[in-house]
């Protein structure tokens, strides 16, 4: 649940807060909405934050013999990008 489901959470929550006039014995239905535009805003803007720090990594493998001994060697190396993915 990222972006698009934080934003199902406010609209759903807006629906329930603003536009529905029910009762229902023992629930507020204007505070469930209230507390899913909350959940809805968190999610979001978690979302967002993950978003801008994805980071790009690159692995490098090598291989070649050793002339010495006649073994395979093989090399690997991984290098982060450091920065948000554009």
């Amino acid at each position: 649940m990222s972006i698009g489901g934080g934003i199902a959470l406010i609209v759903i929550g807006a629906i329930l807060a603003f536009a529905l006039d029910l009762q229902v014995a023992g629930i507020d239905i204007q505070l469930v909405g209230y507390i899913l535009i909350a959940a809805g805003v968190v999610i979001t803007l978690l979302g967002i934050v993950f978003l801008t720090r994805r980071r790009q990594v690159t692995s490098t493998s090598r291989s070649a013999v050793d002339p010495v001994t006649g073994e395979r060697v093989t090399r690997r190396s991984t290098e982060d990008g450091g920065g948000p993915v554009v």
